[in-house]
């Protein structure tokens, strides 16, 4: 159509980067006023400390040696690190990173194939069926799969730096398509399969197969080894990083038949992408007849492109590059409760749109009938997709929405009401939390983490008998609870039973010796208790284990301030700021020692620096107060302890200190009103 008006090739090839990136951004759009999600985002970001710090040297160390959330992926933590230094815990900013990710995939994807093929137009339509199908929803709207938007675009890059390698073969193009590769496998290690992928392509559409003279597969392997080595070397890394599901929840025998069942549902969900949820149960049964139904269709399709492969390799190939990255996340190693996952379609979806692209045409024969009808149909089915895509997008925009929209297109979803009653809980809904909750311990009873948030909403109700009889719950159940032991011990803790949380404390070190916030609630008790150096054990224990834990240093500085010792607390108090200097309440603990040696301008300085960094730390506005107090300025200070009885009205000290003050102003009648309010507040207390 575009050639009746004179549009060059290249005008044609400009006009599609244009339209894909536009097209993608109108679907996608609505992400940037989206918020996190109660899955995975809050340990991905809201609450990975690591990550809250930003770009820092100690954040490097640990994006590097961590395999925390059972994945290596060292450059997802470092692009999530990132976002935090732009946009704080702003999630449009993190959304609006996974679009720009996910339009330079679709981009190099059309390069990639119009590149290989010459075919502007089919490989338009891979590139946009890519962007823009509903079952790419979850991988771009989702920020805790940022590792899949990185590592597809680090696939992307690796092909086309591997296309100019296959056309001009030099060490030089060889090595950065071997380093991008690795990029892509430290985003995230499904693209294990790659290697064959090229193998693929090298058979159709580059054809080096015809090209080359030889042993064809003594060419292939010394060519391809290091890329298979990687793929080892991070295949093993996952499988040790992974936390295998019991197999007693999962039978080896329920997880191959629902293999076929679900490699074939995915292909269903490409053609007709209705009822897409964030979760869908591993079922309770499979149907036998579906399982076999399944199968036959596979072997028969596997078949038939095969029989054909000379004669259309474009299929063979298609086929296969759905099959060989579909393979490692089919579920015969069961690592999660999900069934299948849309998020797993991102990369297999390719291979799909390449037999469509080239196979549909098959269909017309006659080149007149290909242009008035494949054309039309084919921006027709484009433009459904985008409009199912932009519906389902919509579903994203917070956890009541998404996880509401799981329960009403699938039966017996524990985990929406799970994420329900989270997000319940985080608006302070704790009642209609524990709802759902007990919806969900009413589908899977022996869901251990159930009983243990169970006991987490009731500890924030102050329901502490509650609490433990559901914290009891889950060591019935799960007697090597580790977590289970750690909030009961808490709970002891609130209720001042020091003794008895100490107990619990260590009952949960003895299971799980590596968790630091074990050892900094153990200090914090002891600290209680006045049995200082037994907290300095607890708190040195942890920064051995973990050199550069902020509130270690700052808990410990605390302690070194109540012995005394002064000099060391600032110590602490400099390298809890050296490694986050946007701690407010560090910044306010330093400057009371500096009052407490009559280093009054450095006092002040570190309170102006707390409020600065929350401007509602009542704490740090009292302190300031009382400084200038020192210093004689008494209408600064009432200022500053005006301030923070605004921020908090019940503020003991804070009336006693503007007592204070007034009194020696002489104004004795708001000095006895001020005293008088203070005491009236500590008897409440």
């Amino acid at each position: 159509m575009l050639n009746k008006i004179n549009i060059s090739s290249k005008e044609q090839i400009l006009i599609i980067y244009v339209v894909l990136a536009a097209v993608t951004i109108a679907v996608f759009w609505q992400v940037n006023q989206f918020d996190f999600i109660t899955l995975d985002d809050p340990v991905y970001v809201t609450l990975n400390r690591h990550i809250r710090s930003g770009i820092t040297l100690d954040g490097f160390r640990w994006a590097f040696f961590t395999t925390y959330a059972e994945f290596w992926h060292p450059l997802t933590w470092l692009s999530l690190m990132f976002d935090y230094q732009l946009y704080g815990l702003n999630a449009g900013g993190y959304h609006m990173t996974n679009l720009i990710l996910h339009i330079l995939s679709t981009l190099l994807l059309f390069w990639l194939f119009n590149r290989m093929t010459g075919a502007i137009w089919r490989s338009a339509f891979v590139a946009a069926l890519f962007a823009l199908h509903p079952l790419r929803v979850e991988s771009v709207a989702w920020i805790a799969e940022r590792k899949d938007v990185l590592s597809a675009f680090f696939w992307m890059l690796t092909f086309c730096l591997y296309v100019y390698y296959t056309e001009k073969p030099a060490i030089k193009r060889y090595l950065l398509v071997l380093f991008c590769f690795v990029c892509a496998l430290m985003s995230k290690p499904i693209v294990v399969t790659l290697p064959v992928i090229m193998i693929l392509l090298d058979y159709w559409p580059l054809k080096r197969f015809e090209s080359k003279k030889g042993n064809l597969i003594l060419w292939q392997l010394r060519e391809k080894i290091p890329f298979f080595v990687f793929s080892a070397v991070f295949s093993i890394i996952t499988f040790y990083a992974q936390r295998p599901v019991p197999v007693k929840l999962f039978p080896l025998s329920s997880r191959l038949a629902n293999a076929p069942v679900s490699f074939v549902t995915y292909l269903e969900k490409t053609f007709w992408p209705l009822d897409l949820a964030v979760f869908y149960p591993f079922p309770s049964q499979i149907q036998v007849w579906k399982v076999v139904f399944a199968s036959l269709l596979i072997l028969l399709i596997s078949a038939a492109v095969i029989v054909a492969v000379k004669r259309l390799p474009y299929l063979f190939v298609g086929w296969l590059w759905y099959a060989t990255t579909i393979l490692p996340v089919i579920g015969i190693i069961q690592v999660g409760n999900h069934a299948m996952t849309d998020r797993y379609t991102y990369l297999p979806s390719v291979g799909i749109a390449i037999m469509l692209a080239w196979g549909i045409p098959l269909l017309f024969p006659r080149e007149y009938i290909r242009k008035k009808v494949l054309f039309p149909a084919g921006i027709a089915f484009l433009a459904i997709m985008a409009l199912l895509a932009w519906q389902q997008c919509g579903y994203w925009k917070n956890s009541f929405k998404l996880f509401g929209h799981a329960l009403s297109v699938t039966k017996n979803n524990y985990l929406a009401h799970i994420s329900i009653a989270a997000a319940l809980s985080n608006e302070g809904k704790n009642k209609e939390a524990i709802d759902d909750y007990n919806k969900a311990i009413d589908i899977t009873p022996d869901n251990i983490l159930l009983y243990i948030h169970k006991g987490v909403i009731y500890t924030k109700r102050g329901q502490y008998q509650l609490a433990i009889d559901n914290f009891n719950e889950a060591i019935r159940r799960s007697p090597n609870n580790a977590e289970a032991y750690n909030k009961l011990a808490f709970i002891y803790d609130i209720l001042g039973q020091y003794q008895r949380a100490i107990e619990y404390y260590n009952k949960a070190i003895l299971l799980k010796p590596d968790d630091a916030d074990v050892y900094i609630n153990k200090g914090v008790i002891y600290t209680k208790l006045g049995q200082y150096q037994l907290a300095i054990d607890n708190f040195n224990e942890v920064l051995r284990r973990s050199p550069n834990y902020v509130e270690a240093y700052h808990k410990r500085g605390y302690v070194y301030a109540e012995f005394g010792q002064y000099q060391r607390a600032i110590e602490d108090y400099n390298k809890a700021i050296l490694l986050k200097p946007n701690n407010a309440d560090v910044h306010n603990d330093r400057g009371v020692i500096y009052g407490k040696g009559s280093q009054y301008q450095l006092a002040i300085d570190d309170f102006n620096e707390a409020i600065r960094i929350k401007p509602d730390i009542a704490e740090a506005f009292n302190n300031r107060g009382f400084t200038y107090d020192k210093l004689g300025q008494y209408q600064h200070a009432i200022e500053d302890y005006n301030k923070a009885i605004l921020l908090r009205p019940d503020y003991v000290l804070a009336y006693y200190n503007r007592g204070t003050a007034y009194n020696k102003l002489s104004q004795h009648q708001r000095a006895n009103d001020d005293w008088n309010k203070a005491r009236s507040l500590s008897r409440k207390k």
